[in-house]
């Protein structure tokens, strides 16, 4: 019997796709979670907090890969440092960990970078717990997920006028896509950091905010805003971006088609 695969963070947005995938491939998995979930096909879910630590050596028992999705605003350095050290004690063969295009690029050295771009600066402290975790290990950097600018627009369209931030751009991923990658990496051999994953297209913020408007019939004034700081300086330079990696097929239009039909039939049905 095969060693099982452990997913952090299983139930989470990319997680949960991960999972779908291996059990696709008859792989066992395990999922490590704050809260018990019952079984179901072929999938263990063991109750543990990366936060501190409790749980998880249980949860990494006889695990031969980890793939670590689990990660915040705030926190990942000491749960990827609780992980690994586990981890290391277990024997694990393979720790795959997802971070984002830009964590290396975008400096965060001041409290107004950090309290609108510390996510760059956790995923990077992160990395560098899984680099030097003496552990066989794979990173792949990714761009936003489309989930999470669709979630950024639809809470800004909610203001009668929206503060846009001036020339910044993002380059949308689809999160199916991405949890592809990630399962082939977590079935293969440990390759160190591989080569970025992006969308197909790049769009300024502006255009991500006109197109939901638009698709969802609603009128409102934006306002472009200039950000300080070093991080906002290093991403209107397109830090957060990897063109040359733009492998996604999914576009932005298509995701946003798909989600505002999924929700207009959610409420019909209601």
């Amino acid at each position: 019997m095969t060693s099982p695969l452990l997913i952090t963070g299983g139930t989470g947005t990319l997680g949960r796709l991960v999972v779908a995938r291996l059990r696709v491939t008859d792989c066992s998995v395990r999922v490590l979670s704050r809260r018990s979930h019952e079984p179901g096909d072929g999938i263990e879910f063991m109750v543990g907090d990366l936060a501190t630590g409790e749980g998880v050596d249980a949860a990494v028992h006889g695990v031969g890969t980890i793939v670590h999705c689990a990660g915040s605003t705030k926190g990942d350095e000491d749960k990827a440092r609780n992980l690994v050290r586990a981890a290391a004690r277990a024997g694990t063969q393979h720790l795959v960990y997802i971070s984002v295009v830009g964590a290396e690029r975008i400096p965060v050295v001041s409290g107004i970078d950090r309290a609108m771009f510390g996510y760059f600066a956790a995923k990077r402290a992160a990395e560098e717990v899984v680099t030097h975790s003496g552990l066989p290990w794979t990173t792949l950097r990714a761009t936003q997920f489309h989930d999470l600018m669709f979630t950024v627009v639809q809470q800004l369209a909610k203001l009668p006028v929206i503060p846009v931030p001036a020339g910044v751009r993002f380059q949308p991923v689809e999160a199916e896509e991405v949890a592809a990658r990630l399962v082939e990496l977590s079935l293969g051999k440990p390759s160190g950091l591989v080569p970025d994953i992006g969308g197909p297209l790049v769009y300024e913020l502006t255009e991500l905010v006109r197109s939901y408007l638009r698709a969802s019939h609603r009128l409102r004034v934006l306002m472009p805003v200039h950000l300080p700081g070093k991080a906002a300086l290093a991403i209107r330079a397109g830090a957060n971006l990897a063109p040359e990696h733009a492998v996604g097929h999914r576009s932005w239009e298509e995701f946003l088609a798909g989600r505002l039909h999924e929700v207009v039939s959610y409420r019909h049905a209601s």
